[in-house]
């Protein structure tokens, strides 16, 4: 490719230019943007710098994340160079991926989403149950860690793209906040705190948290965000080791948004008038309740505007202890219950112009000549996700004559992973309004009612427990400015339960069920090493291979009951690059080639696919910094492909895989002017397709974020922020017949004001 083998030109200019110097001054080292010196601890048996690791690995603190403007896990994530996050759903539900690595329906199947280095729930992708709605982005977060290939596919289960660990604080340093903030153009008022402190040489605690409430961003006429998070964790240190015990508590309400009507003319999307996708929400106050079918044949009545709501309430602990003579044992323990709804509205056509009648809402009765379309309610109660997980290993260090280092680890990793989903998809006639719509009139008694949606495919009743026991080992070897390390993986996962489709929507009966009795298993490798050729210089490669096991969305096809193979998804990577800083100029670049085989299925399309796909390209952070100027960058760019397809489809091979952009690219300069600080946050992403027959396009956009703090006292700290400051329309996924595609939000603007204590 013509772009890798420029940014292949570019590394080897920084590799000539830093082999001039052997030592990096300190001066230098403190302005190193990317911090390679700090202790990198998600991917890696033993905590190591990015400098010594072997692995891409980026950081992101937690000021860094306070100026991106966030409304979501999933936006703090597009900052991220070679993390493909479309955060266009809201708070939850996100689509995301690692460089190349396909998006074929929806979740996160390839990357493991972690909350202090486990899991939050041990699967990316189940439908409308994805990880990324259960992390909530608060003043109790210290920083993000993100691994790109590398070692994630076997010192992590499910995770053989990357691993994402959002790390919270632990009151090391003593001190807190409390804070207040305000949406200036849309409706919602937020409270959040924390604080933390030793109490003692040996113990110190923190707690944090925040509670919200208003409408959201897209105007809805409804009060849809409501709830938040309690964090908190304490810590014991003791001659040797130490352990922390923690809490979650988070019971939260937001909007969720889905794709809107549109039309597509030679490829291309077009707007519907009335329906703007930046702000359009078919939540709204002229809802009547939708009632379905529970798992026992009785009825419930659900509020489509209660949006995506999620629980938890978690017990963790872990701890590390020296046991002496090199020997040292580390574990991680949680519990969570995990629970909740989605609620959504999904067009399921992009609507008649017609002649119609109001059903609800301040106009019922009277006429309505416009556009309509059908309404699709997906009413999923998340009934039970929780799981537990624990995590130990045991690591031996070895000091050999000569100044080397051996390092031995033997993990058992085991997971309970609980999954009881509800799925009803009811059908309703809509006005074609993104602002508050109606429901018209059809010929039933509930008003805007037309029926169960797409042939009654749809009410399903999952309860299924999903079993992992994975031992694992690592062997690492340092010697002067060498590092290599080899490790396996072996997951094991028995699949118990049952899933079962309601027979016209109507009622679920014992001949339909599906019995769940299956075992899988699949052995996952990794080795790679780096060379500090100064201490300025790394170049490092490594090549592995991981598998990410299917959840539900094998369900309701090929036998699970032991009877027939499991299908499961797996992805070789193969990867390169150098790492180099000068002053206060620091970069990292990554050649990669990944390969990934994989079955999948859509609820809204009911399509089942098996593809193959490789991806080739280039991946480049950097950042600089000069006096109160620092800016950091990255920029993806990817050559991907279908190499293979299931029998019948044979017509996509060779075409690039859907939603897979050449370019993506991230930007986030920054001034400190005395007092005040200010900025961006750019984000951009080139062309792709929406479909893998490559004949709907998503254009390219760039969003900017923007942020101004001014510390008014030493205590007292004013901001403002605002997310997509230029109010960009930016098309993240289209349906494959074109009848609806989903958009990043519109400009979202916020002030806040913070004390210090």
């Amino acid at each position: 490719m013509k772009h890798t083998a420029h940014a292949v030109a570019l590394a080897l200019l920084h590799l000539s230019a830093a082999h001039a110097q052997e030592t990096v001054p300190e001066a230098a080292q403190a302005t190193d943007g990317l911090k390679m010196e700090r202790i990198v601890v998600t991917g890696t048996p033993v905590g190591s710098s990015k400098m010594k690791s072997s692995v891409s690995v980026s950081t992101l603190e937690a000021d860094a994340i306070q100026n991106l403007a966030p409304t979501s896990a999933a936006d703090v994530l597009r900052a991220i160079p070679g993390v493909r996050s479309e955060s266009s759903g809201g708070e939850g539900n996100a689509n995301i991926t690692v460089r190349g690595v396909p998006i074929s329906a929806g979740g996160a199947r390839y990357v493991q989403i972690q909350e202090d280095g486990l899991p939050v729930l041990q699967f990316g992708d189940i439908n409308f149950t994805t990880p990324d709605s259960f992390v909530k982005i608060d003043g109790t977060l210290d920083h993000v860690e993100v691994v790109r290939g590398g070692s994630a596919s076997t010192l992590a289960t499910n995770s053989p793209g990357g691993i994402i660990n959002f790390i919270a604080r632990d009151g090391k340093e003593a001190g807190g906040s409390i804070g207040l903030s305000r949406g200036l153009d849309y409706d919602s008022t937020r409270v959040d705190f924390n604080y933390g402190a030793p109490v003692s040489n040996r113990d110190r605690f923190f707690v944090g948290g925040f509670y919200r409430n208003g409408e959201g961003i897209r105007d809805t006429g409804v009060k849809q965000e409501r709830g938040g998070q309690l964090r908190a964790n304490f810590t014991h240190e003791f001659d040797g080791g130490w352990v922390r015990v923690s809490l979650k508590h988070l019971d939260d309400r937001s909007p969720t948004a889905l794709p809107v009507p549109v039309t597509v003319s030679n490829g291309h999307i077009a707007e519907i008038a009335g329906i703007d996708p930046r702000t359009a929400s078919f939540y709204s106050p002229y809802w009547v309740k939708d009632v379905s079918l529970t798992k026992g044949n009785g009825q419930v009545a659900n509020d489509v505007n209660e949006g995506l709501s999620v629980k938890s309430n978690a017990l963790g602990l872990e701890g590390s202890f020296d046991l002496g003579n090199g020997w040292t044992v580390t574990d991680r323990f949680r519990k969570a219950n995990n629970s909740g709804r989605f609620m959504g509205v999904f067009p399921a056509d992009s609507g008649t112009v017609g002649s119609y009648t109001f059903a609800t809402g301040p106009r019922t009765g009277q006429a309505y000549n416009g556009r309509a379309f059908n309404a699709v309610v997906f009413n999923t109660s998340i009934d039970d996700a929780g799981n537990t997980l624990n995590d130990a290993r045991l690591t031996k260090t070895f000091r050999i004559d000569g100044g080397a280092k051996l390092n031995l680890t033997a993990g058992w990793y085991s997971s309970l992973q609980k999954l009881g989903l509800t799925w009803n998809f009811n059908q309703y006639l809509m006005q074609a309004s993104g602002d508050q719509p109606a429901l018209l009139r059809t010929a039933s008694t509930t008003p805007g009612y037309v029926g169960p949606a797409f042939g009654a495919c749809c009410s399903r009743a999952v309860d299924v427990e999903y079993r992992t026991n994975s031992p694992y080992a690592n062997i690492g070897w340092e010697q002067g400015a060498v590092n290599l390390d080899a490790s396996v993986r072996r997951d094991r996962q028995h699949a118990g339960g049952s899933a079962n489709i309601a027979t016209g929507a109507a009622a679920y009966v014992p001949a339909t069920a599906q019995r769940v009795d299956y075992d899988i298993g699949h052995t996952s490798y990794s080795v790679g090493g780096n060379w500090r050729v100064t201490p300025a210089l790394a170049l490092f490669a490594r090549t592995s291979e991981g598998v990410a096991f299917n959840a539900d969305r094998i369900l309701f096809g090929a036998p699970l009951d032991g009877s027939a193979p499991v299908s499961i998804n797996t992805v070789k990577q193969l990867e390169g690059g150098v790492k180099w800083r000068s002053g206060g100029l620091s970069t990292f670049v990554t050649l990669f080639r990944a390969r990934t085989r994989e079955t999948n299925y859509e609820a809204t399309t009911q399509l089942s696919t098996a593809n193959s796909y490789e991806a080739k390209g280039v991946e480049l952070e950097a950042a600089w910094r000069a006096g109160d100027f620092h800016v950091n960058g990255g920029l993806t760019l990817t050559d991907a492909e279908i190499t293979a397809t299931a029998p019948g489809g044979e017509a996509v091979i060779g075409h690039t895989p859907r939603r897979q952009a050449r370019t993506v690219y991230q930007l986030t300069p920054g001034y400190d002017l005395g007092a005040a600080s200010f900025g961006l946050a750019v984000v951009g992403t080139g062309k792709s397709w929406g479909d893998d027959a490559n004949t709907l396009v998503l254009p390219g956009y760039t969003v900017v974020h923007a942020f101004l703090n001014y510390q008014l006292t030493p205590k007292v700290q004013l901001a403002l922020s605002a997310n997509n400051l230029f109010n960009r329309i930016g098309y993240t996924e289209i349906e494959s017949d074109g009848h609806a595609a989903r958009s990043i939000t519109g400009r979202a603007v916020k002030a806040s004001v913070k004390y210090a204590f």
